[in-house]
């Protein structure tokens, strides 16, 4: 084909900048820039399920046991720093490049995660990694609010959940598989889930490249340098206490030197925001917007709960239940299902009413009610059945309510902030995933160690234990309750009799952080209740800009 007709093609497949702000998007259109967003966003939801699953041989191969932690650490740093600045800089220039920006830095991160030789090495490139992170899942819901109107947005809500439902999947299987290989063409098993990005990096950014084109007219703005670094100097402090505040202990000169600095640093930026007007990180008139306000607390809500939740469930069925990694994330179907189907279900339902406030007020209300059934019922010998049954339930919750937040903020800013106000969204749901975390895991290892001693002890008196314990008086030499937390697979060699304590007092300990998960899905119901609906626009983000420009420039005419 000669270059003149491959021109014409590729020119015939992309809309046209009038054609789409008049009339908006085909469904064929946005089907075909749908698939390079989703390309990007599994890109990304891959990655954290693998590494997540391999993390454990990674560390154990670098000798850095210790400094695992770093590398979740670095990576939650970065990306979520970058978020707002990809959501700022894609208003004023256009999504695609900093989209294709994203996926780039991506994998040229996750090239460089292979080659790392110690775990400070891995923290690094982890680092790099989510720099490009922070762009790829909020951009991607923010081209998805400029083509698509909210009242459409059900139709195609199945499509980007599947690629969540999909990478949950997948990713324990891939990440289990690649780890456990010694090595695989002269590389270390472990290696290649990292190396795996490469080629879906590389296919996204070709189809994002050839069929993202989105309209955009260019805005004249100054960039808010001074607002990326106050928000990072005011975040990074507080999301590196989060995370090593119980191995630095929560009021250890470190800790407080990073709670002094972040406070600070939260001030500054407020004061730099101030001063920027329209041009901020964040413009601070988004937050006179109730709607905005209202949904950005209750998105951090949202995150503590929801990831609270998520991340204990894993370890109850590693270390109760004796599941691996990999087949404790598979076992996180039913949950995975239950957000699918419900969202796509609710979306609909959005679709055929344009009503979308009842469905976090639901959502929460079923949150709360699965957490509290996980406190009172689920216990170290409750069937597998039973727990998948209340996994399920919560999906259902997060179902109603994850899609809707972001339809609600999207909803209700003007066109031009919706890359702000969308990765406002993400970066604040970030932060209470990161605080619910090191709140919750904090509670988990302060209780446990006590509730296993509690547990031995009222199980040390009863026969069938001491006959247990006769016949295998070895079998908890170096076992404790402390090291429940650091290496838990001694419990599935111990006599069922002898494990039992560590299961009840793990039990018992999870049981309290579901009943803390449950009080702050209640401060978020509460919040739900006095959000105010804004009606649905029936036209994408495009149409709704360029129809306030004609008007403005009528005015001026």
């Amino acid at each position: 084909m000669s270059h003149g007709s491959s021109t014409a093609a590729s020119d015939a497949a992309a809309p046209s900048i009038s054609d789409a702000a008049k009339n908006g998007l085909s469904h064929r259109q946005i089907l075909t820039i749908l698939s390079g967003l989703m390309m990007g966003m599994f890109l990304a939801s891959l990655d954290q399920t693998i590494v997540s699953t391999a993390i454990r041989t990674i560390a154990d191969d670098l000798h850095g046991l210790s400094e695992q932690a770093w590398t979740t650490t670095a990576y939650l740093i970065t990306s979520t720093i970058a978020t707002p600045l990809y959501g700022k800089l894609s208003d004023i220039y256009g999504r695609k490049p900093f989209f294709l920006a994203a996926i780039s830095i991506f994998v040229v991160g996750s090239v460089a995660c292979t080659f790392s030789t110690s775990m400070i090495e891995l923290a690094a490139f982890r680092a790099f990694q989510g720099i490009g992170a922070g762009g790829l899942m909020s951009l991607a819901l923010a081209i998805i609010g400029d083509i698509v109107p909210p009242r459409e947005r059900a139709r195609y809500q199945g499509y980007i959940l599947s690629v969540f439902a999909t990478s949950s999947v997948l990713g324990p299987l891939v990440g289990g598989f690649l780890a456990g290989q010694g090595t695989i063409l002269g590389i270390s098993g472990w290696r290649w889930v990292f190396l795996v990005n490469v080629p879906i990096g590389l296919v996204a950014l070709f189809v994002v490249a050839k069929v993202l084109n989105v309209p955009h007219v260019r805005r004249a703005q100054r960039i808010d340098w001074w607002g990326a670094v106050t928000i990072a100097v005011g975040v990074v402090p507080l999301l590196l206490v989060a995370e090593q505040g119980q191995s630095w202990g929560w009021t250890s000169p470190r800790a407080l030197t990073c709670y002094l600095v972040g406070v600070f640093g939260v001030v500054a930026w407020i004061l730099v925001e101030r001063r920027m007007g329209d041009a901020a990180l964040i413009p601070m008139r988004l937050f006179s917007n109730k709607v905005f306000s209202q949904t950005s607390v209750l998105s951090v809500l949202i995150g503590m709960a929801m990831f609270g939740a998520m991340m204990m469930i894993p370890q109850y069925l590693q270390i109760v239940k004796g599941a691996s990694p990999t087949k404790s994330g598979l076992m996180m179907l039913p949950l995975m299902l239950g957000m699918m189907i419900t969202s796509i279900v609710v979306g609909r339902l959005i679709g055929r009413t344009g009503r979308y406030k009842i469905f976090p007020v639901v959502g929460t209300a079923v949150m709360i009610t699965a957490m509290l059934l996980f406190h009172f019922e689920v216990q170290w010998n409750t069937p597998l059945a039973e727990t998948m049954l209340f996994m399920a339930l919560f999906g259902i919750g997060l179902g109603c309510t994850m899609q809707t937040l972001t339809l609600a903020v999207q909803n209700a800013v003007p066109p031009q902030d919706m890359g702000v106000a969308t990765a406002s969204a993400t970066f604040f749901r970030q932060l209470g995933a990161t605080a619910g975390t090191a709140i919750f895991l904090s509670v988990l290892f302060s209780t446990v160690k006590g509730n296993i001693v509690s547990a031995t002890y009222a199980a040390a008196a009863t026969p069938a234990y001491q006959q247990a314990y006769a016949a295998h008086p070895h079998a908890l030499d170096g076992a404790s309750g402390s090291s429940v937390l650091s290496d838990s697979s001694f419990i599935q060699r111990l006599p069922e009799v002898l494990a039992a304590p560590f299961k009840m007092g793990f039990a018992d300990s999870m049981h309290l952080v579901f009943l803390l998960a449950a009080c702050v899905a209640t401060a978020a119901f509460v919040l739900s209740l006095v959000i105010k609906e804004v009606p649905l626009r029936k036209v994408s983000g495009i149409q709704a800009q360029a129809a306030a420009e004609r008007a403005e420039a009528d005015k001026s005419a």
